[in-house]
């Protein structure tokens, strides 16, 4: 079985993230999304919790016809062996991992496991869209309709006005 790793923050699951996992379930048989930072939750880099993430991608995914992926926390725990080993010891075998993120990929090619960076879109990332949701304008265009439908659930944009002290 041939099986991707797709690891991020995902904070919040944008069009950029979709694009990725339609095409890794296309090439694979199956897809392993890491939650990366899963511990970590209302905070300015990491305002959405585990558990909120992982709806957001699950829905998203579905709703979009792609059923060959699971969903696994992966924490992060400050060292860059212990984190990959971590993810070794605690997610089903691989045989890529994708990531936007430069030390991410670093750290699995450190241990010898195949890494790809995803091309990243100019414009299209969380860190910009979370701003954007801050400042009250319009983020909703670069997010999946069913992640922006969840993140009104929950008031995310309300919990993130509130940590970047926008009123």
């Amino acid at each position: 079985m041939k099986r991707a790793l797709f690891i991020g923050r995902f904070q919040p699951f944008h069009n950029g993230h979709l694009h990725v996992a339609k095409s890794l379930s296309k090439i694979y048989d199956e897809m392993i999304i890491g939650i990366g930072s899963s511990q970590e939750k209302n905070t300015k880099d990491n305002p959405f919790s585990y558990n909120e993430r992982k709806a957001m991608i699950k829905n998203t995914l579905i709703n979009n016809k792609i059923k060959n992926f699971k969903i696994y926390q992966i924490p992060d725990l400050y060292d860059d062996y212990k984190w990959t080993d971590y993810i070794l010891k605690k997610i089903p075998k691989f045989n890529v991992a994708y990531s936007g993120n430069e030390w991410t990929i670093r750290c699995f090619k450190k241990h010898k496991i195949r890494a790809q960076k995803i091309r990243l879109v100019k414009g299209l990332n969380s860190t910009k869209i979370r701003e954007m949701m801050a400042e009250n304008r319009n983020w909703r265009r670069l997010v999946p309709r069913e992640a922006v439908a969840y993140i009104g659930k929950i008031k995310g944009v309300e919990r993130i006005r509130k940590i970047f002290k926008y009123r």
